[in-house]
């Protein structure tokens, strides 16, 4: 009896996740490249008349129990970065890649044109928002501040990994504790993908059962982090500088509002699926940027 090849593993297999996962078979793919210990590309090329290596049947193990692609490989992808991840971070993903876009395009369109020298990340989890930042403006530094000090050695790998630990400074602090950003300064540029899901919310199994709770609940109505991030965002940023800071699908009214009381314009971006996913949000002319609103 002739052996299984690696494209019938595949097709079977994917039949098999297909009720845990929405995109079985690519998790499938990325599974079996890593067994084979190759790229998904060279799987597909040429690899799929092989046999089965035998460290697959673990990894399919892992992912049919629930288990994140991302946490089961070590590795996700975020603006062209490839980044190591583990159960200390969120895990990147790309919806969260319009805070990108919109920085971006934020700052092209400034008059007289600019970028950002200085950039925050409040959060920062494995780094994948402040890396992204510096990987585009090559000129800027930055500064990921996160208060799970797992999570930060993880931001700093990906950091050196990348190249960019000559530039980025991760930083153990939490911002619902005063005093946090006294010695940082002021930025160009702050970006913020904060806990924002209801406390009951009906979550993937693979979300609520692997990713970190503390990056991902606030409260029941998911705003909790807003309430006290956003006051602060005034006394954080430099004369012209922009906060894209994510929101969850139903929060725009309310995160806007939590902006217009501290003094901060709040225009909405959408996600490539078009739905609302980040507010950039700048100083109001009256706000003085040197004193910070302590939180609350």
């Amino acid at each position: 009896m002739r052996d299984v090849t690696v494209g019938e593993r595949v097709r079977d297999a994917a039949a098999e996740l297909g009720e845990v996962s929405p995109s079985a078979r690519l998790d499938v793919e990325l599974l079996m490249a890593a067994a084979l210990g190759v790229s998904r590309s060279e799987l597909l090329l040429r690899h799929m008349r092989d046999a089965v290596p035998a460290g697959f049947a673990v990894l399919f193990r892992r992912r049919l129990a629930h288990e994140p692609v991302a946490y089961i490989l070590g590795q996700a992808a975020f603006y062209g970065l490839e980044l190591r991840v583990t159960p200390a971070v969120l895990i990147p993903r790309g919806d969260s890649e319009t805070l990108i876009d919109a920085a971006i395009a934020a700052f092209a369109a400034s008059v007289p044109q600019r970028v950002p020298q200085r950039v925050l990340d409040c959060g920062t989890g494995s780094g994948a928002l402040l890396l992204a930042a510096l990987a585009q403006w090559p000129d800027a530094s930055g500064v990921g501040i996160d208060r799970s000090g797992e999570a930060l050695a993880i931001a700093a790998e990906n950091a050196r990994l990348l190249g960019l630990d000559g530039r980025a400074q991760m930083l153990e602090r939490d911002w619902t504790c005063p005093g946090w950003a006294d010695d940082l300064g002021h930025f160009d540029l702050v970006l913020a993908n904060p806990p924002y899901v209801e406390i009951d919310a009906l979550l993937a199994r693979g979300v609520r059962d692997h990713e970190p709770a503390g990056a991902l609940f606030a409260g029941l109505e998911g705003l909790d982090a807003y309430r006290v991030l956003v006051p602060q965002l005034p006394g954080l940023l430099a004369p012209g500088g922009a906060a894209l800071v994510e929101i969850g699908s139903s929060q725009a009214a309310a995160v806007t509002a939590l902006a217009a009381d501290s003094g901060l314009s709040a225009d909405l971006r959408h996600d490539l699926a078009g739905r609302p996913r980040a507010l950039e949000m700048r100083c109001a002319s009256n706000i003085s940027l040197g004193k910070r609103q302590a939180p609350a």
